[in-house]
């Protein structure tokens, strides 16, 4: 590309950035409260929804007593039939919240994507809309119990199945399965018992087929459409995830950390803040995490990586079954109970590579949280290397890590030496806090040097399916047309050679023959394009063949080539390693108010904050600030009320009696951990307070309450 181009391009990057429509996705109005950070765009959303419901319910109540009153009836009936008419608008407004419900949750979505809204960050939009939705549906069951209740005969009532009209049972069984989900996705619940929620929230078929068994064909298609696109997705991801995908490398690094490496094909398309889903079928059939994406898409055609922190018995499960096989190699002897069959389904994230658009790149890590950065710090490399669009030209790293053995985690970035020519375009700062350790250890050979052991390779049959992620936009619009087109075409036989000839009236069975066109729909005609989709991502796999061990003999060589190299030309000066970028400071936590203060005199700076338990992407500069938090399964505090004391005391900044150790400027010194039970103590250096904005200081502290 000529360099006007390259210009004219980074000048309407910048444009967009200052538009008003990118302002207000990103610009926090809220950033402590009950829906967490909440942008301009979502703070409307979120206020139009409540607005509207308090209308519709406040005019519906108005005007149903107002009419109720100009009829001469008793008072027990017209109390029974305002219940009952309340009841119904419930209902009605449940099921227009329904039209939304489905939508964010569909990970590989074409509408998403065209948004350019993340999965992770649209989980949290389903979360309130569930809530709104399933509080709106259990007033709307309430109101028909004490109807019934005040004429003596709800056991009746509950358990009648019209032929004509609403049919009571299903609809008992649907709010039922929707209240059991509910209640295990509450915030308290769903941290202490993940697996719960994640298999209860499983009867969301019984909670959509029973709804539609409820109300009829009729007043299930309010709320049929974002169904029928969250199926399509739910479809589609299922195809992917059946594949079993080769393993190029499984091994273990020294910190406890295990390395996977996945064989992709080339045209699988993805950004360094990707992340995937991993399933391994000799540890569970049902369970799968998610992992980011610790290589660029410039390390490689045809693998991806991930890291993953032994934290939990199935990590715990994984690095005993590679632990064996490795010792299984070196003993000489094979094995089958040391074999990995992984699935992967993804990868999902932005659309938009936002760490390459902006000049000064400000990333902030907590342990495990460093992975995603290490494909950021890879991407900006190579691409400078390559003479590719880069706008970064100030990069600055804070990790904070508790042992010095994690720090060999730096090591899996693919460009390990950097040359004078990207120096001199980029400036990279690495600053490293061992916050367990007060000094440099003894074994100073360890620190910083990756020992981790040979990585074993497991060939499962293929490479990893470009089904979901992959961007392909001709095939996910031949996928949705001949899905809608099938349900369309199987809707209009059924009505006419089974609804008519047969003369069904049932509501409960119209609504059962509309949602089985709807799933036909999807897995006929959806699943023969699906199938072409197949095949044609397979020719071209192979028409483009190659042998993963050659490949993996020649990265080897490759590697050795160029580490020796790069030994024998740094002492021309020619380059620099990334180690050397490094500064190790040793009890210590990183202190971010002089790091915002020097923001306001830097334009289109971007801060990513990322920790094991939630992950932080923060815009500041012109273009203020962007949070998304993804909760973790639980978080792995060491003490009850450890983040609300060390938050309070964060925010009060006032130092605890006793002299604070010296750790270096704008510092802050680690004490040892308390007692089980008891508030943690933190002291501060005698540092003066930068002059901080009301907003920014709302920010300092949600990354600093995030973090530690």
């Amino acid at each position: 590309m000529p360099p006007a181009n390259c210009y004219l391009l980074f000048d309407i990057r910048k444009k967009k950035l200052r538009s008003l429509s990118f302002r207000l996705w990103t610009f926090p109005v809220l950033v402590d409260g009950p829906f967490g950070v909440v942008s301009a765009v979502e703070f409307i959303g979120i206020v139009l929804f409540i607005v509207y419901v308090v209308y519709a319910m406040t005019y519906y109540t108005v005007e149903s007593v107002s009419l109720i009153s100009k009829i001469d009836i008793p008072s027990l009936v017209g109390r029974e039939l305002l219940l009952d008419i309340i009841g119904l608008r419930f209902g009605l407004v449940g099921l227009f919240c329904m039209v939304f419900l489905f939508l964010p949750v569909s990970r590989g979505s074409v509408l998403l994507r065209l948004i350019d809204i993340p999965f992770e960050h649209a989980t949290r939009y389903h979360v309130w809309l569930g809530h709104l939705t399933m509080a709106l549906f259990t007033l709307h069951g309430l109101c028909y119990v004490i109807s019934w209740s005040l004429v003596g005969n709800l056991l009746e009532e509950m358990t009648e199945w019209k032929e004509i009209g609403v049919a009571n049972l299903p609809g008992v069984i649907s709010l039922a399965a929707g209240l059991l989900m509910w209640v295990t996705s509450l915030h308290p619940v769903r941290k202490r018992f993940f697996e719960l929620f994640f298999y209860t929230h499983q009867l969301y078929i019984v909670f959509v087929v029973f709804l539609a068994l409820h109300v009829g064909d009729f007043v299930f298609s309010i709320s049929a459409g974002a169904i029928f696109l969250f199926m399509l997705d739910r479809f589609l991801r299922f195809w992917q995830s059946r594949a079993k995908v080769d393993i190029i490398s499984a091994a273990c690094r020294p910190c406890g950390t295990v390395e996977l490496v996945f064989s992709k094909p080339p045209s699988l398309r993805y950004n360094a803040l990707s992340f995937i889903f991993v399933q391994v079928h000799e540890l569970s059939f049902l369970q799968w995490h998610p992992f980011s994406v610790s290589s660029s898409p410039m390390d490689g055609r045809y693998h991806m990586s991930i890291l993953i922190k032994v934290l939990g018995s199935w990590t715990e499960k994984l690095r005993g079954i590679i632990t064996d096989v490795q010792e299984q190699t070196r003993n000489g002897s094979k094995s089958e109970s040391g074999r990995l069959t992984a699935c992967v389904e993804g990868p999902y994230g932005h659309e938009s590579p936002y760490h390459l658009m902006y000049e000064n790149l400000i990333l902030v890590a907590g342990g495990i949280g460093i992975s995603p950065f290490l494909a950021i710090l890879s991407d900006i490399i190579h691409r400078i290397e390559e003479g590719k669009s880069c706008m970064p030209k100030n990069v600055l790293v804070l990790w904070s890590v508790k042992k010095s053995k994690e720090l060999s985690l730096l090591s899996a970035v693919d460009a390990q030496f950097i040359s004078s020519s990207v120096s001199d375009k980029l400036h990279l700062d690495i600053q490293a806090f061992v916050t367990q350790e007060s000094q440099h250890p003894l074994e100073e050979g360890i620190v910083g040097d990756d020992q981790k052991a040979p990585g074993i390779f497991v060939k499962n049959g293929t490479t990893m399916s470009g089904l979901v992620g992959t961007g392909d936009n001709f095939w996910a619009a031949m996928y949705f047309a001949a899905s809608t087109l099938g349900f369309v075409l199987a809707y209009a036989l059924a009505q006419v050679y089974y609804v008519r000839r047969f003369h069904v009236v049932a509501w409960w069975h119209l609504g059962l023959v509309f949602t089985l066109c709807m799933a036909g729909g999807v897995v006929l005609p959806g699943g023969l394009v699906v199938l072409l989709w197949h095949l044609s991502e397979k020719r071209k796999l192979e028409n483009d063949r190659w042998d993963a061990s050659v490949q993996q003999h020649h990265a080897e060589e490759e590697a050795e080539q160029t580490t020796n190299a790069a030994g024998g030309d740094h002492a021309a000066a020619s380059g620099v390693s990334l180690a050397a970028m490094q500064t190790t400071r040793y009890g210590c936590r990183p202190q971010f108010e002089g790091t915002l203060a020097r923001m306001h005199r830097h334009h289109h700076t971007n801060v990513m904050t990322r920790a094991p338990s939630v992950n932080v992407y923060v815009l500041t500069g012109d273009c203020r600030s962007l949070f998304d938090q993804r909760s973790s399964r639980r978080s792995r505090s060491g003490w009850p009320g450890s983040r609300a004391a060390w938050r309070q005391t964060w925010r009060a900044g006032v130092r605890s009696s006793g002299s604070a150790g010296q750790c270096g400027e704008g510092m802050q010194v680690a004490e040892p951990r308390p007692p089980r039970g008891e508030a943690p103590r933190r002291r501060r250096l005698p540092l003066q307070q930068p002059q901080l904005r009301p907003l920014d200081a709302c920010i300092y502290n949600y990354i600093a309450d995030l973090i530690f």
